[in-house]
């Protein structure tokens, strides 16, 4: 099911394998009408089935990778790139080693260096650099973080150092052998960087994000749920399962 509501469109998806599948055709159809993209890519358990059907299209279907560039949201600190928790580790295993996107396009913030704010900075103006994000994929936290920008009293603007929630770290504790493993802190695009972007695609399963969907799209917009300003982006996607967007499917009936 697709619905549009305002400048939001949501596709409501049966289960998490459609979930993907169409996620990876909406960016797959991004780097087929302009082969130079530079795409924002997130992490974490949610996109795993859309990177596997994009790694499919690649093999099976030609989808070329190789004039892409990507920026990745966020990574832990400090954390080591040959960690396999490390989000450069995650994306190497999941998708870059299996296509052929020129590793010299690939950006993934350092958590492992000295001068953190020199390394936000950098990070930062890579990104102007390269033209801006023209297409941002995001998951979502149970406590509206996206990126991990955690709920606040303001939005921060650019890359930034981050002070993870509790939550947060207790969510990514199962990537983890145990909590105690989780890294404190990351490095984040900040919300400006992502509210920049051209396009944005939100994914979200499973009904423990269920809530936190209908504050995002129907809620006030507030930086205590970071997520919301998105009701604001000119062009955003959510790409959820019927378990993730039960809330919110009595509404736009």
């Amino acid at each position: 099911m697709k619905y549009k509501l305002n400048n939001i469109q949501i596709y409501i998806e049966s289960n998490y394998e459609k979930m993907s599948k169409q996620a990876a055709y909406l960016l797959a159809s991004q780097i087929r009408l302009n082969s130079q993209s530079v795409l924002g890519l997130a992490t974490g358990g949610t996109p795993v089935g859309m990177y596997k059907e994009l790694v499919r299209m690649h093999k099976e279907e030609g989808l070329d990778f190789s004039q892409v560039s990507s920026f990745n949201l966020d990574e832990y600190c400090p954390i080591s790139r040959d960690n396999p928790q490390s989000y450069y580790y995650y994306m190497m295993d999941n998708l870059f080693k299996h296509i052929n996107i020129d590793t010299d396009r690939i950006n993934i913030p350092n958590g492992n260096v000295e001068n953190i704010e020199e390394e936000c900075k950098n990070y930062e103006n890579k990104i102007i650099k390269a033209g801006g994000i023209d297409f941002q994929v995001l998951g979502i936290g149970n406590n509206g973080h996206i990126g991990f920008n955690e709920p606040d009293d303001k939005f921060e603007a650019f890359t930034h150092l981050v002070y993870l929630d509790e939550g947060t770290i207790e969510a990514n504790s199962r990537f983890f052998d145990s909590i105690d493993e989780v890294p404190k802190k990351a490095i984040s695009m900040g919300i400006k960087t992502i509210m920049l972007a051209k396009k944005i695609m939100l994914l979200a399963n499973g009904k423990n994000k269920a809530a936190i969907i209908k504050k995002t799209i129907f809620g006030e917009i507030t930086p205590k749920v970071p997520a919301s300003i998105l009701q604001v982006h000119p062009d955003v996607t959510f790409v959820v399962d019927e378990e993730a967007a039960s809330e919110i499917i009595p509404l736009l009936k």
